[in-house]
């Protein structure tokens, strides 16, 4: 008898959490400032309007109980806000709040897949969606994004991957970790595929939480605006991108029917009982609150000023090309260049058996920025790893200060050119993966 169940030994990780000791470590090593790029969440502070109601409901003592679905008042605001947004029209038994908008999708995948049945999800793309499937023992089913198609997809991509096992599609719009928005044409395209190719049980997973965080005039549209797509699509949202609220954990899931929205209550009954009221009663601020846009305004335009600057500066390196996200907070730079310069790519072919199981050459890369040149990335293995092999991508994350990044990009140039750097880096073999 073993100590820990076979099933757990299936799931993997946010590699995102794992890169912090290591920073600290390269803190030690090089006795100077790491710039963090690596961090998926707003550098703002959470708005003062929200802190003051979560202060105004702890001193009135809402601090119990409340219902597993979420409170009323919250939900309302939800559909609300959504029927506005997409022109839909949703109601407040369909919603479930979560702590967070990252326990919908391990709950979705228990809840419509059995053992086999296949999962569609973006890749690269948030790595709980696949690590999940593994999981529960679904069939992961990666669909790669093309940067020639600015990391997203179109109907015929789709077409090639949904079979009569296929259960589950999921779309991230804006994504992280490239930053590609899809237009309504892409959508109802991809919607026209999905209606004649998949049974009518098919759930389309749209996770939409980089919703309000869109460039250059682009518009968050939904799939399930598209007619004949709201009876398939859950829906999921929060406050912890456009609030700049990632400790707040309030997200939640805009499910079809009812019916299914009880379900995902059961589950919550049986894990965690219910979100705590008085941050619920703050999500429920954030929505009805014309501060919200406000604020949402005031991140838009410093992340795209911080976007222009990293994407022009990352192109004048000689090496390296990358493309200008319409949205989110990442940059995702295609490294294919600097792994040839730097012989990465010869280096990682001669590796033993087991270490080429444990990085790649953009890990490598990745490792050998943090470690020698002070500045912490992830890598393109850290958002998906199924058929990733020959993709050397890194996401940079733009929340961060501006001259941090002004410096981080010079930092990655000095890097890309340091071969003889890499092989010291190489040969003392430390650090080579995470």
């Amino acid at each position: 008898m073993s100590l820990f169940s076979d099933q757990i030994g299936l799931l993997g990780s946010e590699n995102a959490f794992k890169i912090g000791p290591l920073i600290k470590k390269a803190e030690e090593l090089l006795g100077q400032k790491i710039i963090r790029c690596n961090l998926g969440e707003p550098d703002f502070k959470t708005p003062d309007f929200i802190k003051e109601e979560v202060k105004r409901q702890l001193d009135n003592d809402n601090t119990h109980y409340v219902d597993p679905q979420g409170i009323i008042s919250l939900r309302e605001a939800i559909t609300k806000h959504t029927n506005e947004t997409h022109k839909l029209s949703v109601t407040a038994e369909q919603v479930v709040v979560f702590p967070g908008g990252k326990p919908p999708i391990g709950f979705c995948e228990q809840v419509y897949l059995n053992p086999g049945d296949e999962i569609i999800y973006p890749s690269p793309g948030y790595p709980i969606y696949e690590s999940f499937a593994k999981y529960v023992k679904a069939a992961p089913v990666p669909l790669h994004l093309a940067e020639e198609k600015g990391f997203s997809f179109d109907g015929e991509d789709l077409t090639k991957l949904i079979t009569p096992k296929t259960k589950m599609i999921i779309l991230n719009f804006p994504s992280n970790p490239t930053g590609g928005v899809a237009s309504l044409e892409s959508l109802t395209a991809i919607a026209e595929v999905i209606k004649e190719k998949c049974n009518p049980d098919v759930r389309i997973y749209s996770d939409e939480i980089y919703e309000d965080i869109v460039f250059d005039g682009a518009k968050s549209n939904s799939i399930a605006q598209i007619a004949g797509m709201s009876e398939r699509t859950i829906i999921i949202n929060g406050v912890s991108k456009n609030c700049s609220w990632t400790g707040g954990r309030v997200g939640w899931a805009i499910l079809p029917t009812v019916e299914e929205a009880r379900v995902l209550k059961n589950l919550n009954i049986n894990y965690f009982s219910c979100v705590s009221a008085y941050n619920q009663e703050a999500a429920r601020i954030s929505l009805e609150s014309p501060q919200e846009q406000e604020f949402i305004n005031e991140m838009k335009t410093a992340f795209q000023e911080r976007r222009d600057l990293v994407v022009a500066g990352l192109n004048e390196i000689e090496s390296v090309k990358c493309q200008l996200p319409k949205g989110a907070f990442y940059v995702f730079p295609n490294i294919s260049g600097v792994c040839e310069q730097l012989g990465i790519l010869e280096a990682y072919d001669a590796l033993a058996d087991d270490l080429k199981k444990k990085t790649t050459p953009s890990t490598l890369f990745q490792m050998f920025l943090l470690f020698k040149y002070g500045v912490a990335t992830m890598d393109r293995k850290a958002f998906g790893s199924i058929g990733q092999e020959g993709k050397h991508y890194l996401r940079l994350s733009i929340a961060t200060a501006k001259a941090d990044l002004q410096e981080a990009v010079e930092r990655i140039k000095k890097a890309s050119m340091d071969k003889t750097g890499f092989q010291e880096f190489l040969n003392k073999g430390e650090y080579l993966f995470y």
